[in-house]
């Protein structure tokens, strides 16, 4: 499956703020992008639950958060879509081959590449959902996922059990709670009834350690 991906995510993936890259960075990144292309297949599964508030407190079907930072996003929303998606086994089987060939630079590029290829899978199951929100007459918040601003990593269990993440898109999760392909995401988007007021990229997390947040705040 082609995904409409962009390349300056992978230069900003590698470092590369605002800067040109060399001749040589420039050709890891097309080699692994034509490879990663052909190695991966993108998976998603997505449901829209009821969501019930007490503060910043949330209840999702059963599934207990507390997040100032999710509470925050997910203001006016009385509806959630939950979501995953993955690339595969691809990439992870590729960067492991190219480090245990001792090929570091292209390890990174595809490291690099693959994220800015989850990304735009994202993208891409997020602008569906949008769709059959619009339909609706609802407005989508920002993805969030488990890991940023205070909405923490453990919930990514019950995120996994009310989508079936590994029977539907074949993910699994660690003992420590991070998901094999790594190449994978999990969130929870808002259902509002209107966009107004709605927090954006940076606006919507305080992840304060972000080595992207001020860039991204600076962006048009």
């Amino acid at each position: 499956m082609a995904l409409d991906w962009d390349r300056r995510e992978a230069f900003r993936y590698l470092g590369l703020r605002g800067s040109a890259p060399d001749a040589a960075t420039a050709r890891a990144v097309d080699e692994a992008a034509e490879a990663l292309e052909a190695a991966i297949e993108p998976r998603q599964v997505s449901r829209r639950f009821p969501l019930k508030r007490d503060g910043a407190a949330m209840d999702i079907e059963g599934l207990r958060i507390a997040s100032r930072a999710l509470a925050h996003n997910l203001e006016g929303c009385d509806e959630v879509y939950l979501m995953a998606a993955t690339l595969g086994m691809g990439p992870d089987t590729l960067i492991a081959r190219a480090q245990a060939a001792g090929s570091m630079h292209r390890a990174v590029a595809l490291q690099a590449v693959a994220a800015a290829m989850i990304e735009a899978w994202c993208d891409a199951v997020n602008a569906g959902l949008r769709r059959q929100a619009e339909a609706r007459g609802k407005a989508l918040r920002p993805r969030f996922s488990p890991g940023y601003g205070d909405f923490e990593l453990s919930a990514q269990e019950g995120l996994f059990r009310l989508l079936g993440v590994q029977r539907n898109i074949g993910v699994t999760l660690t003992d420590s709670l991070l998901m094999l392909p790594t190449k994978s995401v999990t969130a929870v988007i808002g259902i509002a009834d209107a966009a107004a007021a709605c927090p954006t990229g940076c606006e919507a997390c305080d992840k304060a350690n972000c080595a992207f947040r001020d860039e991204r705040r600076n962006e048009p």
